[in-house]
């Protein structure tokens, strides 16, 4: 069954994909570009093409969810004689980024500045209060997976779970023939490699709060650093 991790993944790229034509990058980049609302026959002028064209691009461009879509009176005015109101588009909130291999850098950001602000509130090591973070994300992470879990699923169900979570978070997993499930990818490259101890044990945390919350996997996560892989292994209790 498909992750909510992947699907997100997914939606991302379709999204970002939209752009992939021409035309219709020029419509959301015009549309971006006035930060206001934009009208079909605007839009249109704007980047020189028919205003049927822009109207199924500008529509494109909000199922993929990159465009809001509202209706106003371009007229400016009201009461009767004033005309239907006008189909009209502006950035949508929503934030969309792939990376491939896929990376996290943005949980990275938030665990150590959840870390940081509670080292200064109550004066806790800065060491403390990551590793606290980090199990806690993994903890959620953990709830999530047992959720989508049988009352009574068995070891293998479980390990399975806990295999499609890392890699809906881009670990890619991999059950060697020796029992020792190596993490082919780190969602945290670059930071591992600039702040080796910091990040890999805070990742180390994270999957620690994962198997925790799992219960009964009859795995332990340890950190052994090979080139070409993530820091953590899973091993065998």
């Amino acid at each position: 069954m498909p992750n909510e991790s992947d699907e997100g993944q997914r939606d991302d790229i379709g999204a970002l994909g939209a752009l992939a034509e021409p035309t219709r990058r020029a419509l959301y980049e015009y549309v971006v570009d006035q930060r206001e609302w934009v009208g079909r026959e605007r839009a249109a002028d704007a980047v020189g093409i028919q205003r049927g064209i822009a109207a199924h691009h500008l529509d494109r461009l909000v199922d993929a969810g990159l465009l809001e879509v509202d209706y106003q009176r371009l007229s400016g005015r009201q009461g009767p004689g004033a005309g239907r109101p006008a189909k009209v588009y502006r950035r949508a909130p929503e934030e969309f980024g792939v990376s491939l291999p896929a990376r996290h850098y943005e949980l990275a950001g938030r665990l150590l500045a959840v870390a940081a602000d509670r080292s200064r509130h109550d004066g806790t090591p800065i060491d403390a209060t990551i590793a606290e973070a980090a199990r806690e994300e993994g903890r959620l992470i953990g709830t999530a997976a047992r959720a989508r879990l049988g009352r009574r699923s068995g070891r293998a169900t479980r390990r399975a779970r806990l295999f499609d979570e890392l890699r809906a978070r881009g670990y890619e997993p991999e059950t060697r023939a020796d029992g020792v499930t190596v993490l082919h990818n780190c969602p945290f490259h670059r930071l591992a490699q600039e702040h080796t101890e910091l990040i890999c044990g805070m990742n180390l945390c994270v999957l620690d709060g994962v198997l925790g919350e799992l219960e009964d996997l009859g795995l332990k996560a340890e950190l052994e650093p090979e080139a070409g892989y993530c820091c953590v292994r899973l091993h065998d209790l």
